[in-house]
């Protein structure tokens, strides 16, 4: 069997208060089972409005020796050595939730504008918006540019939480999205079934792979099949700050965080702060990982760390 992996993962600290840590990087082995926080969130300029506002990092994306993190409404650049190289900014970034690459093209979700942004790798520029909306099932899209003022409202009625970019189109859902959509070059439109509350879902293996998280599972459902692997779950005594979230919104098994080793082999992250490997051929998790028993520390984005 081939060595576990190394991975990055985000963390957001659910009802931090002003002064405290609000998330981090860990570089966790799952060989080894050991974990190394490789940066701490704490800085002061902290919007303390909305579900979550722009406390904690959250999606990543690796690129040659450049990583990416969002963390809601700034995209920030650090080297391998996690040591701050840049930021972007854009004023249709709200809330983003997640990135994907694809072909020298960075896509990010815009939670707060019901929008999907895309930087241009090779320029760092803002070249593309795309505006969600949903009349009564019908999905709708509109290209705008993210470099002019003034062309799409703030808006977060779906909770766009996910985006997965391959060569079949740009793939998005949120947590008011009850499918996966696609859209491709002439159309827009769902191409899977999703329950409300999900998060990280993605097209696999002919299927739609996501974290039910509403659910406490990870489930990939494909053509006459569907694989459900529960998220890993704790003895309430051991769990820490149980009483701290006011937002009252902390639990353990929330499910968020996925990334694709193999085409069976799904890393998964959870809460509190958790990585586990889920194996979809045996249909179970194979091995698992705690950074942290705080259970308003929840794992957010998932990356595989370059050997």
């Amino acid at each position: 069997m081939a060595a576990l992996p190394r991975l990055l993962v985000s963390s957001v600290v659910r009802g931090s208060q002003q002064g405290d840590s609000h998330g981090g990087l860990y570089l966790v082995d799952m060989e080894r089972g050991a974990s190394q926080q490789v940066l701490d969130w704490n800085a002061s300029g902290i919007s303390w409005d909305g579900r979550g506002a722009d406390r904690g990092l959250r999606g990543i994306a690796i690129v040659g020796q450049e990583v990416f993190i969002a963390a809601a409404d700034e995209l920030f650049v650090y080297d391998t050595r996690f040591r701050p190289l840049t930021s972007y900014r854009n004023p249709y970034l709200g809330h983003c939730h997640e990135l994907s690459v694809h072909q020298g093209k960075l896509y990010l979700t815009s939670t707060g504008f019901d929008a999907l942004l895309r930087m241009d790798l090779a320029t760092r520029q803002f070249d593309l918006g795309l505006k969600i909306s949903n009349d009564a099932g019908v999905y709708n899209v509109r290209a705008f540019d993210p470099r002019q003022p003034g062309l799409a409202a703030a808006s977060n009625a779906m909770h766009i939480n996910s985006v997965h970019a391959d060569s079949a189109g740009v793939f998005f859902s949120g947590r008011n999205v009850p499918a996966l959509v696609q859209i491709t070059r002439n159309a827009i439109g769902a191409v899977a079934g999703l329950p409300r509350g999900t998060h990280n879902a993605r097209p696999f293996r002919g299927g739609v792979l996501f974290n039910d998280t509403d659910s406490d599972a990870l489930v990939w459902a494909g053509p006459g099949k569907r694989m459900t692997i529960p998220v890993p779950r704790y003895d309430p005594a051991t769990l820490t700050h149980t009483d701290a979230d006011q937002t009252k919104v902390a639990r353990q098994a929330f499910g968020r965080g996925l990334c694709v080793l193999s085409d069976t082999l799904i890393a998964a992250g959870s809460s509190p702060t958790t990585v586990s490997l889920h194996d979809l051929g045996a249909g179970a998790c194979i091995a698992s990982h705690n950074i942290s028993l705080d259970v308003r520390n929840a794992a957010h984005g998932l990356a595989v760390w370059p050997s």
